[in-house]
């Protein structure tokens, strides 16, 4: 099982627009999970977007500790996993902008407007995780 950098690791997230998951801690400590599409920045923080009413968004208010997972579900199977801290951001240009990106890398480029007119309104919010620790392995089943 070899072990991958964090700049492999970030290939891999990259390589191809894998629905991640995102584990965050409800008000009464059960873990929450919820698939996210995500994308990564100039200074590489996770990035992905969130409705205010959502469970996952009221979790980060309370605690911005979260756990992110991406994985290939094919052998010899591959994952990796981001322990980090979430800021959160209403600013619109900076949503509308994020959802339109999000959009185009999961939906193709001629749906990038339509993401980010749909996503970008007030409501939504930018979530930009910082990496504290990356966990990540290739070719588990080798």
């Amino acid at each position: 099982m070899p072990a991958m950098t964090n700049d492999e690791a970030y290939a891999f997230i990259l390589e191809r627009p894998r629905t991640a998951k995102l584990g965050t801690v409800r008000r009464d400590g059960r873990p929450h999970v919820v698939p996210v599409w995500v994308d990564i920045d100039d200074d590489r923080r996770i990035v992905f977007n969130a409705g205010e009413e959502s469970v996952h968004l009221k979790a980060m208010r309370r605690d911005p500790r979260v756990s992110i997972c991406f994985d290939d579900d094919t052998p010899p199977f591959t994952f990796v996993t981001i322990a980090g801290t979430a800021e959160l951001s209403d600013d619109l240009d900076e949503v509308r902008t994020w959802a339109a990106r999000l959009g185009g890398r999961y939906m193709g480029p001629a749906n990038a407007e339509a993401y980010g007119l749909r996503n970008g309104v007030p409501g939504e919010y930018l979530i930009r995780v910082t990496p504290d620790r990356i966990v990540a392995v290739r070719d588990l089943a080798s």
